[in-house]
């Protein structure tokens, strides 16, 4: 109190004296001048509270606060850290409805999933806790909603007037033996976005003597009828088994090839060299085998001559197909994967052939193991890709190692996809036997993805419709047509 009535007799310009001291010794024990010391004391308490308050909102309205961006289409979810104001209260937020957004007064929390891309400004509708009045005040951020890069690709329907037309997506599914198939073909986003055609294709047939196929090829895309070159290539390659005799003396070749006493009775004819079928031996001179061994690799080369003889045939009968279409083979480039399979007493044979970047895998019992059917054509730099219509492949030494003949007493499903699935979901060879990536593959699959997209391979009725959904999964980059079939 004496500090109180020093510093008001010195905004008076009152001189200390001997009097004045005197006069304020006394004042000391004056009751009034003390209620009315009291009352200043809290006066100016309430003017410095007043004044923190004001000064605390006017560090929150002018402190800088980062909101990260929201993406057009995901689920947003940012909460506010008001640790560092502890007396303001964000009670609203404006605009946020601009973009589908909302905000939870009790979280602090803006959330929602943004329904368009926009920049915006949201108003924070904020007070103090210590203002009895609660007044409310304002501040703005710049808020920015990023487009979906999807929204960013365009979606023109191909031209239906063109030669060698075909759907940009189509689906399929049926019975296979005693499973199922289901495949799905999709165009592009780079397609799309141009109004170009679909260049993969695929055909699935039932054959005679209890055999189906399946065929997958994808158009090269710098050949002009690579559209053309896809579809004839599986539709022939897949109408070329539709021999009965022929299917007949595989399943006899097959039966023989997997008995403890194989037994050769059939001249080799091979147009392929049947000393490149394994790298762990050669064929013998001889007309009748000295081991089980070698009556099994005689066997091998009998059967791969009958798959050989089929696509040997496919590329010649490409180059009659360019020739009468008055363009080169070059126009119809592309891959071909192709699996011939049938159900034995012994289990599961499953001939394959491979020509490109495409893979063929199978998945064995319980989903536990891995195996690819094919080596993929790649190349470091690009460029590495071959072709059923190149003649060259015919001629390489490799060329007997395009097909496979494996055995399995049960599998639970086989794929088969072009490099638009391969890609994106396994990037590169040697993840394709890997069986902790296929784990993740399955699992998105079953709708551990982006869009929740799932494939129910149990509850099937609408799996054409779910694979072909899940095939417009985004991977940045990656804009090439998808086919995947999965016999299951």
């Amino acid at each position: 109190m004496e500090n109180l009535l020093t510093q008001i007799l010195k905004e008076k310009e009152i001189e200390n004296s001997k009097i004045v001291d005197t006069t304020i010794s006394k004042l000391m024990e004056n009751e009034k001048v003390y209620e009315l010391s009291k009352s200043i004391k809290e006066i100016k308490q309430q003017i410095l509270d007043i004044f923190y308050m004001n000064i605390h909102k006017e560090e929150f309205r002018e402190a800088h606060i980062y909101i990260p961006n929201a993406n057009a289409k995901k689920e947003y979810n940012y909460t506010f850290d008001m640790s560092s104001f502890p007396s303001i209260k964000i009670s609203d937020i404006k605009n946020l409805e601009l973009v589908g957004l909302q905000f939870d007064e009790e979280k602090n929390t803006i959330f929602g999933t943004p329904t368009i891309a926009n920049t915006i400004e949201i108003q924070i509708e904020f007070y103090s806790t210590q203002d009895e009045n609660l007044t409310l005040d304002i501040k703005q951020i710049p808020f920015i909603v990023n487009a979906d890069p999807k929204d960013l690709w365009l979606n023109k329907p191909s031209a239906k007037d063109i030669r060698f037309s075909k759907d940009d997506d189509t689906s399929f599914s049926s019975l296979f033996l005693d499973k199922k198939i289901v495949v799905a073909s999709k165009r592009g986003r780079s397609h799309a976005h141009e109004g170009t055609t679909r260049d993969d294709d695929f055909m699935v047939k039932e054959l005679p003597e209890n055999w189906s196929i399946v065929a997958v090829a994808d158009g090269a895309g710098s050949a002009k009828f690579a559209r053309a070159g896809s579809k004839f290539a599986t539709e022939n390659i897949v109408n070329a088994f539709e021999n009965e005799e022929l299917l007949k003396t595989l399943s006899e070749q097959i039966i023989n090839y997997y008995s403890e006493q194989p037994i050769i009775n059939q001249s080799n004819n091979s147009e392929i060299d049947l000393n490149q079928v394994t790298d762990e031996s050669s064929i013998i001179e001889t007309s009748t085998p000295e081991t089980v061994e070698e009556s099994k690799l005689k066997i091998k080369g009998l059967i791969i001559n009958s798959l050989y003889t089929q696509v040997k045939k496919l590329h010649t009968d490409l180059e009659t197909f360019a020739i009468d279409n008055e363009f080169t083979l070059k126009d119809l480039h592309t891959t071909l994967i192709f699996t011939l399979i049938k159900k034995f007493d012994f289990g599961y044979v499953i001939l394959s052939f491979g020509v490109g970047d495409c893979p063929i895998n199978v998945l064995e019992e319980n989903d536990t193991k891995v195996k690819l059917l094919n080596f993929l054509d790649v190349g470091e730099f690009g460029g590495g890709t071959r072709f059923i219509t190149m003649p060259e492949i015919f001629s390489r030494p490799d060329m007997v190692n395009r097909f496979g003949i494996n055995c399995f007493q049960d599998f639970s499903k086989l794929f088969l996809m072009t490099d638009g699935i391969y890609d994106p979901k396994f990037v590169v060879e040697s993840k394709l036997e890997n069986m902790e990536t296929w784990k993740n593959f399955l699992l998105d699959l079953s709708g551990e993805n982006e869009d929740k997209a799932i494939v129910d391979f149990i509850n099937d009725s609408e799996i054409e419709n779910q694979l072909s959904r899940w095939m417009d999964f985004w991977s940045k980059g990656n804009h090439d047509d998808r086919t995947l079939a999965i016999i299951y």
